[in-house]
């Protein structure tokens, strides 16, 4: 199909959809722990998706910083394969309609973005948007990940329903933040999903966030899919993690205040500036999940 919006997207389909709920999980923004690259791996792998739209990667991608992949065969150039942002549509596990926005962060022209967003959502008649999110954050492995949320003024009911994070803060943005504002103006509900992942298992993949993700999502936007398989990575996940930590006494001490901090607070975790750094503890469940994959 032709072009659309002014060439910022090309259009590959517009069989209606009913009502669709509308996931965000782009590549390039916080993710710790890989909680929401794996969440929407796993509700995209339960069946199959089509391509509803690609985006303009020369207008919104830094080809530098995102390089396409070049196919060589015998020294010959046979394929270029371009980084790509994708709409795509799929179902839950019963049958309600889902559009997944995924692949790079656009690089520019954000505002641009968001308009075409909006107005593919409007086209689809899109009922609700969620995005998924996961930041590092001074939380035990030993409790269930706690999920907050962000929302634009008019989404605001959205946040009680998931978690809501006390006090003021300016932090940079991602372009979730501008689709937050973008929905909002436009009258459609969205809120944004944020796993708190442990700080010291950050840099690796943590299956309980993902898996905190999809069962907020289900629950947040009524639909259904099956998190199981994400809950059994996480259980094995935490043994290996309490394998480590269990033979390092000032980890162990770490994480009991974690623990504490967490039990005191519900979630929102004080004083632990005296707690001693996650970067050694990291160091280290790196090199022995290194060492479980040999």
């Amino acid at each position: 199909m032709s072009p659309e919006s002014g060439a910022l997207y090309r259009l590959h389909q517009d069989r209606p959809l009913h009502r669709p709920v509308l996931v965000i999980g782009l590549e390039g923004w916080v993710d710790a722990g890989l909680g929401a690259a794996t969440a929407i791996a796993s509700v995209l792998a339960s069946g199959n998706s089509d391509l509803v739209a690609t985006f303009d990667g020369d207008h919104f991608l830094d080809q530098r910083a995102r390089r396409p992949v070049v196919r060589l065969v015998d020294g010959v150039n046979t394929e270029m394969t371009w980084p790509q942002t994708q709409l795509r549509s799929a179902h839950d596990d019963v049958g309600n309609d889902v559009l997944y926005l995924v692949g790079p962060e656009p690089d520019f022209h954000w505002r641009g973005f968001v308009d075409a967003m909006v107005e593919l959502a409007q086209r689809f008649e899109t009922r609700m948007v969620v995005a998924l999110g996961a930041f590092p954050a001074p939380a035990p492995h030993t409790r269930p990940v706690r999920l907050v949320a962000t929302a634009p003024p008019t989404s605001s009911g959205l946040i009680d329903q998931v978690g809501r994070s006390r006090g003021e803060l300016e932090v940079p943005a991602g372009v979730s933040s501008a689709l937050e504002i973008g929905f909002g103006d436009a009258g459609i509900d969205m809120v944004t999903l944020w796993a708190r992942v442990p700080h010291y298992v950050a840099a690796m993949n943590f299956p309980e966030a993902s898996a905190a993700l999809v069962d907020g999502l289900a629950s947040v936007a009524g639909l259904s899919f099956d998190s199981s398989a994400l809950h059994r990575a996480a259980d094995a996940s935490r043994r290996k993690v309490d394998e480590v930590i269990a033979g390092n006494i000032e980890h162990t001490a770490m994480v009991r205040e974690l623990e504490a901090s967490v039990d005191a607070s519900e979630g929102n975790p004080l004083g632990t500036d005296g707690l001693p750094s996650g970067d050694e503890l990291a160091a280290e469940l790196e090199q022995f999940l290194r060492g479980e994959d040999h």
